[in-house]
Parts: structure tokens; sequence; C-alpha cells
């Protein structure tokens, strides 16, 4: 997406929301990859003193596979040789903290905690790394900021916020640039995430890694929202954060873009053509199914809908959409009985067999049967079918899973199967489809037709 590029080149704190396969990886991957290739020698070589163990960029993702995609991909920014411009690693699943630190990182927050925290004690190794980081991607950002990331995320932000501030004072001996304690900074972070006492508590909190958090984790509990509100202190600016995200949604306090409006109020937003709504390239086909009917229909749409959709020369690829582990077992099941070869692709697969059915269908193409595991940011080209087996439970993974095909300007469809309970639901889309609203708002409005129906019934149980 080359329109965030000149926004990152000028050192601003940045949020790239945009829609699926509009290139923000390279969005982003490319500026930041300039700006450490500037700092180069005469003969283009990067010296290690000024860009490796000082100048660092770190990219967090929310899983390995993610990871290793970012990876492949800032490889493929090569020199006149053929050789990467920079040294790439990552940090996650079985890869090991490099032993020359590169100029690039890729990790998830739980893995860059485990290593920060259970390797050095002592902390040294921990503050040098901290201090080297100059630019941050939270790539899939409304990931990375909700449910089960958020503990983990604010750990690192609050580590990465105060080495900024204890450098700003090292750098100004203005007598009113008072200390900020870690504590102080975590319990600013917390109440920018709106978190207090008049809060709900719904989404799963994280283990906490290591320590130290576990112990700030413990000292914040029982705190009133008014502790957290304090007057933050000006302090000099000395490392970038860069929000990546196909879904961002800004209504709501705990959203991850309303999470992103208070923790970094001044930041840059560049949103894509067609943020939250799905591509023009894109053929919808929406068909209403029973318990009796949904097979066939299923076994129809995998074998015929490729003739429907111009995939071009080549590899036909079919992604089909379950909404659970289950679930895809079932509908592969009844593939494979069907004569229809298939790869599975699912949370309780060993990271192992999940790589290999990936590869395998990214090569030889077929039926790829998967939850919305493999809606997120994974890579594959020209698939020119996608189906959904189950409707989607809300908008982020609707949004996804139709974002994987009519990708880089291709053509694709879309074949949705959905029950009588789902109507309303379809419904909802197609007039926000029709009148161009962002589909996010027709979930919204379901969800809150749901509420009431919840309410109601609680209303009625408490008559009794």
């Amino acid at each position: 997406m080359a329109a965030c590029i000149p926004s990152i080149l000028t050192g601003a704190d940045v949020v790239v929301a945009a829609e699926t396969g509009s290139g923000k990886t390279h969005g982003y991957l490319v500026p930041l990859i300039d700006k450490l290739c500037q700092m180069s020698d005469s003969s283009g070589a990067i010296t290690d003193r000024d860009v490796s163990k000082h100048h660092l960029s770190l990219v967090l993702c929310p899983n390995v596979m993610l990871c290793e995609q970012v990876v492949r991909m800032a490889n493929s920014l090569c020199n006149d040789s053929g050789t990467p411009l920079l040294s790439i690693a990552a940090v996650c699943g079985r890869q090991v903290w490099p032993v020359k630190e590169p100029d690039v990182m890729v990790s998830t927050p739980a893995a860059l905690l485990n290593y920060l925290y259970s390797i050095d004690l002592e902390r040294r190794r921990r503050s040098e790394f901290i201090r080297s980081v100059k630019y941050v991607v939270f790539d899939e950002a409304d990931m990375l900021l909700c449910g089960s990331f958020q503990n983990q995320v604010v750990q690192l932000i609050n580590m990465l916020h105060f080495d900024e501030k204890q450098l700003s004072r090292s750098n100004n001996s203005e007598a009113e640039m008072s200390s900020t304690s870690e504590l102080d900074e975590f319990r600013d972070l917390k109440a920018d995430y709106g978190e207090g006492e008049d809060e709900d508590k719904d989404e799963d909190e994280s283990t906490e890694v290591g320590e130290d958090s576990a112990n700030l984790e413990a000292e914040t509990k029982g705190l009133k929202r008014r502790d957290w509100r304090r007057v933050r202190k000006i302090y000099e600016r000395s490392k970038q954060y860069i929000f990546v995200a196909a879904t961002l949604p800004e209504n709501g306090k705990r959203t991850a873009g309303g999470v992103l409006k208070r923790m970094f109020p001044d930041a840059t937003w560049v949103s894509g053509n067609y943020l939250h709504q799905h591509s023009p390239r894109l053929e919808q086909k929406w068909i209403e199914v029973s318990v009796d009917t949904q097979v066939d229909t299923l076994i129809n749409a995998v074998k015929n809908g490729n003739s429907m959709a111009d995939s071009g020369p080549g590899v036909l690829r079919t992604m089909v959409f379950a909404n659970t582990v289950e679930a895809v077992e079932a509908v592969a099941k009844i593939l494979t009985g069907a004569g229809v070869e298939c790869f599975r692709y699912h949370s309780d697969s060993s990271l192992e067999e999940r790589t290999k059915n990936l590869l395998d269908f990214q090569q030889k193409g077929d039926v790829f049967v998967c939850t919305d595991a493999a809606a997120r940011g994974i890579d594959i080209p020209n698939v020119s079918h996608v189906i959904q087996a189950e409707f989607a439970t809300s908008a982020v993974d609707f949004l996804h899973r139709v974002g994987r095909t009519a990708r880089a300007g291709q053509p694709g469809l879309v074949t949705s199967l959905y029950r009588e309970s789902n109507r309303d639901l379809v419904t909802a889309i197609h007039l926000a489809q029709t009148i161009d609203m962002p589909v996010e708002k027709a979930f919204s409005r379901k969800r809150s037709f749901r509420n009431k129906i919840k309410k109601r019934g609680r209303e009625a149980s408490n008559m009794r």
C-alpha cells in the first residue's frame, strides 16, 4: 500500500487501516528498510555499529505463520546482486534468539517477552535491546490490541515508552522533567484501554510472562479509574510506532481503533479505499440452506464454483471456511467422501502439519478447508473461490474471509451458505453493501438485536 510510505518516512506514528490484499506488509517494510539503508556506508553495506546494535526494526505478529511470512517478504527486498538488503530474523516457534542481532526482528508478543524475561535475569540484555528498537510495527493490530494479546502488548509498549522517557530525561536538563515509574506508565496504558472498575471484563486475559510483569499486574489490581488518570509529562520521542490492520473498528472504548485513538492521539491515519467493505472485483453468491440441503449444496459449490470465477491460468484454489475445528473435520470428511481432495488447517493441527498443508495448497491448489486461523494475513496468491460452509459470526471474520480472494487486482468469487438463523444478518449485509456502508455496522445492529432478545429473556425469567 504505497499511500502509507510517505507518512512512515516522516517518522511520525502511523496507523495503516486498509483492506486485505492491498499490500500493507510491503507498505511498511519498504520505508523502514529504506530508513536503515540510509545509514549504510559508501559501499552500501549496513554497519553493525550504527544499525544492527542501535537501530532495530521490530515487527510483532499474532502467530508464527505470519512472522515467517513477514520474514520471507522482507528477504525478497534485495539489492542488484539478489542479496537481501538487510539481516532479517524471526524469534518465535522453534527459532532461538539470534547470536548476531539482526536489522529487522519479527516475533510474537509472547515469544519476545519470554526471551526478554527468562534469559536475562539481570535486565542488561533487555535494556540494551529495548534501547536499540527505533521502529515498532504491530501487524494485525486489531488482534494484538484486544483479547488474549492485550496484557502482553501493554507490557511491551510500557517497556518501550519507559525507555523513551529515560532517554529523554538523560538528554534533557530541565528541572521540570520529573521521573515516571514503570508502574505509572503501566497504569496509563491500562487507562488507555478503557479499563476501570465500572467496565465488564469479558475477555480472558493471558498469563503474564515473567516475574516483573506479574508484579506490575498485581500492583495495579484494585486501582480505581481516578488513580490511573494522571497528567502525562512531555518527553522527547525516540521510537516510531506503526499499527497495521485490515479491520480496525473505532466505535466503542475497547475496540482496537478506539484504543489507538487514546494511546496515540497524534498518530497519522492512512485508510484504504475499501476499508471494511468488499472489493468491487468480488462476486458474491448467497444460498440459504437447511439441514437436508446443506451437504449437497456445499459439494456442488466446491465442484462448480471455480467455473464461475476467472482464476486465470494455472492452479485453481478454493478455500472453505467453517467456524470450529470439529466443523472443519466434518466438512473435510464430506468432501473427501465426494471425491474432492482437500487440505485441513486449524489450531488442533501441529505447526509442522499446518505449514505442510499450506505449502501444498499454495503449490498444488485444490481445496483448503480451514477455520478463521487461515483468514488473517496469510498470503495465498490466486485464490479464485471462497466458500463459507458456516456463516461468519463477526464482521471481522466475515471481512477477512472474503478478503482471501479478489486480491491484488484479481477477480474472485465468494459463496456464502447460511441458515434461517442467519437470514436477518445476511439481509443487513446486503443492505450495507448496497448503500456502501461499512459491513461491521450491519453486524453491530444484529448484535444489538440479539442483546435485546437476551435482555427480554432475563426480564421474563425474573417475573416468574
